[in-house]
């Protein structure tokens, strides 16, 4: 069950990574939700896989769960929630005002007279 946990928790990582990478709004959101996830699922897995268990100690049961994780998990989802739809709006508000939801970290002008133009700029057409 353990190398199970961890194998969800390793290929959820594996993929938000590899989709936060893409140069597009919406595989990023989706690549920040996979973390969130694999995120959530690491925090529930540090309170023990236990089956059965109690979650308070009393004076039947020899072992008990711990709660602290399961409430974490649960203030992670809400909070991931309220950040994915402030990143969406972020995104919308981007995408309606460039007409684009291409991320671009670093734009020289060649790209735009490219996207513009519909060709590249040579040496030889300007001289």
């Amino acid at each position: 069950m353990e190398m199970l946990l961890a194998s969800a928790v390793g290929i959820l990582t594996a993929c938000g990574v590899y989709l936060m990478l893409r140069q597009r709004t919406f595989p990023v959101i989706i690549g920040l939700s996979l973390v969130s996830y694999a995120v959530n699922v690491f925090l529930f897995a540090t309170g023990r896989l236990a089956q059965n268990l109690p979650p308070v100690l009393n004076h039947n049961s020899v072992a008990y769960t711990d709660p602290l994780p399961q409430a974490l998990v649960l203030t992670a989802i809400v909070i991931s929630f309220g950040m994915t739809a402030v990143v969406v709006m972020i995104a919308l508000s981007a995408y309606l005002s460039a007409r684009d939801d291409r991320i671009d970290m670093a734009r020289d002008d060649s790209y735009d007279d490219e996207q513009a133009t519909g060709h590249v700029n040579n040496a030889e057409d300007e001289a």
